[in-house]
């Protein structure tokens, strides 16, 4: 009786003696976990369109950390000039993973993670690329806004690691890169003046669904989506999708007047000037010295950009028959031939081409605002100005 009694009691205990027993932990699937982070824009126009990382953890060995493309350092010896050139050199960045997402949060800026379904196998591979890739001689890469970014690196790292092919979902609406950038500078208006100011007309070309994940955004949305092909089937590429950090905060510009605004208020000053010069007979030089002065030196950035920037899409910049240099060599010589009464050559020829390009700017194929046309007309004004005074001081 006694040992029916022993061995009832052995048997209810039995669950709990193997639960208290010590197993060896084993490094499973389950505990490593491969992510795509993607972060909100920020408020400076290097973070405007968001940013993107690879999250590694393994619970195992206890590590919990993010790979960022992203990093680069304003200290470096003549960092604008090389950005302007197009030399400017990024860096893959190892962070703890805690202290990126408080950073994020400190900033106000929301942080979401797509956890991948990855095997084991493609995972463990995954991880051992980004550490070569972090590795001293290799972790130093030329940066290239819309072909190779910290959006594009990330991508390209986790397709190496797949043993297959991923499937994007095809997305029909062709888009270019400047409606991209737009879609991202809303509330922006004078950081999306700038940009437009700089690239040209290869900026106005449809672009591929591969070349639109250079934004952040783009590349989680078709990520989402997307399928991993391979020898064993078929599978989706994000298993889980989580908000991490979440904040709605929307940044605009402080300066309250938009460059349309600005430009309109110009081209009224301009007109005005205009009229009170031809009153009075006389030139007011100081104001197209600065007029000139401020068209020219645009140019020059535009010419400059041109001529020697590895940057892609600023070769082609057709804003170089609005803003060019020749107008701080021309002034001196408008201002020498409107005391003597003589003709300006050079006035005439850059009437002729402010004209041409405010007539037919429509079927350059190059995507102009308005407030570039309102530029143009009041350098344009301003030209017909001392034309109408030569002529007067001649009579």
């Amino acid at each position: 009786m006694k040992k029916i009694i022993i061995t009832f009691i052995l048997f209810l205990l039995l669950p709990l003696l193997v639960k208290a027993l010590p197993v060896e932990q084993k490094n499973t699937e389950d505990s490593v976990q491969v992510s795509l982070i993607t972060c909100s824009p920020g408020a400076e126009i290097y973070n405007l369109f968001g940013h993107t990382a690879i999250r590694y953890r393994n619970v195992s060995k206890n590590i919990d950390a993010v790979f960022n493309y992203g990093m680069f350092d304003f200290r470096k010896p003549h960092f604008v000039f090389r950005f302007t050139l197009g030399q400017t050199d990024y860096e893959l960045g190892v962070e703890n993973y805690q202290e990126f997402v408080d950073n994020y949060a400190m900033h106000e800026r929301s942080v979401e993670e797509q956890v991948l379904n990855l095997t084991s196998a493609e995972k463990e591979k995954l991880y051992e690329l980004l550490l070569i890739n972090y590795m001293p001689q290799n972790r130093t890469y030329r940066y290239n806004f819309f072909y190779d970014n910290c959006s594009t690196r990330p991508r390209d790292k986790i397709e190496e690691c797949i043993d297959g092919k991923v499937a994007y979902m095809p997305f029909e609406k062709q888009k270019t890169f400047r409606e991209l950038i737009h879609e991202y500078t809303v509330g922006h208006p004078w950081d999306e003046f700038g940009i437009d100011l700089l690239i040209g007309a290869g900026a106005d070309k449809p672009i591929t669904q591969r070349q639109m994940m250079f934004i952040p955004f783009y590349l989680r949305d078709f990520v989402q989506k997307a399928s991993i092909v391979g020898k064993s089937g078929k599978r989706v590429l994000v298993a889980k999708r989580d908000r991490l950090v979440i904040c709605n905060t929307t940044r605009k510009d402080g300066f309250s007047l938009t460059p349309f605004q600005c430009a309109l208020l110009l081209l009224v000053l301009t007109i005005s000037v205009s009229i009170y010069g031809l009153k009075k007979k006389q030139a007011v030089w100081l104001y197209d010295v600065v007029l000139y002065g401020t068209a020219g030196i645009a140019g020059c950035i535009i010419a400059f950009l041109m001529l020697f920037s590895t940057h892609p899409t600023v070769g082609s910049n057709f804003l170089i028959l609005v803003f060019h240099p020749f107008y701080l060599f021309c002034l001196p010589w408008i201002i020498i031939s409107e005391r003597v009464g003589r003709k300006s050559l050079p006035a005439r020829i850059i009437l002729v081409v402010l004209t041409l390009f405010i007539v037919f700017g429509a079927f350059i194929p190059q995507k102009f605002g308005v407030t570039v046309v309102l530029l143009a007309l009041s350098l344009w004004v301003r030209l017909i100005s001392h034309v109408v005074l030569t002529f007067k001081n001649k009579k």
